[in-house]
């Protein structure tokens, strides 16, 4: 059974949620909690390491602008409005970071072919550069980080990531075309043992 130790004054959460659904079972719930308070301690440690590799490769650009490099980089040109929705962020904030991907050459603006009024942002040469050699030397501290685990240990953890993603975009589907009645929290650690 689950013994309630939550105390998350920022969550409102009613009575009727406090608990497992009536469809899932304690150890089900148990095993999601834990899996959250594991993916909360994995957001605090990248966030740390994000903030060493942006101290170590310092180029005047916010770690949160390579996001949208890599949105313009990965799914091509985008207008400001469609480019805050990829990166979850309101557009007063995306184009903040957009001037300053403009200013260092890295991101240009483009007129919309579909609307002459309208313009798109895409990543330049520059930028595609920069980009690359930013996920290449991130992907290097990655592979030594993962240095003692097997081959079989990646591709396991590889296809439990991806499927992971793929049921948190399922359930943001679901909950924005009102699918289902349970709201969507904060991902917020709900007991003890996080690192």
């Amino acid at each position: 059974m689950v013994t309630e130790t939550r105390s998350t004054p920022a969550l409102a959460i009613s009575e009727d949620q406090a608990g497992p659904p009536k469809s899932i079972s304690d150890e089900q719930y148990e095993k999601a909690e834990t899996i959250l308070n594991q993916l909360v301690r994995f957001l605090r440690l990248s966030k740390r390491a994000s903030s060493r590799f942006t101290s170590q490769h310092s180029d005047g650009i916010e770690q949160a602008a390579y996001l949208i490099l890599f949105v313009l980089v990965s799914d091509g040109p985008r207008r400001t409005t469609a480019l805050a929705e990829a990166v979850h962020s309101d557009t007063s904030t995306v184009s903040r970071q957009v001037g300053s991907l403009v200013r260092h050459g890295l991101v240009e603006r483009q007129a919309d072919p579909a609307d002459g009024r309208a313009c798109l942002l895409a990543a330049t040469p520059r930028g595609v550069q920069c980009f690359e050699a930013h996920r290449k030397a991130r992907t290097a501290e990655m592979v030594q980080v993962l240095a003692n685990w097997s081959m079989d240990d990646l591709h396991s953890a590889n296809d439990l990531l991806d499927r992971l993603n793929g049921e948190l975009e399922r359930y943001e589907i679901e909950q924005h075309n009102g699918a289902s009645s349970s709201p969507v929290t904060a991902l917020t650690p709900l007991k003890g043992g996080n690192r």
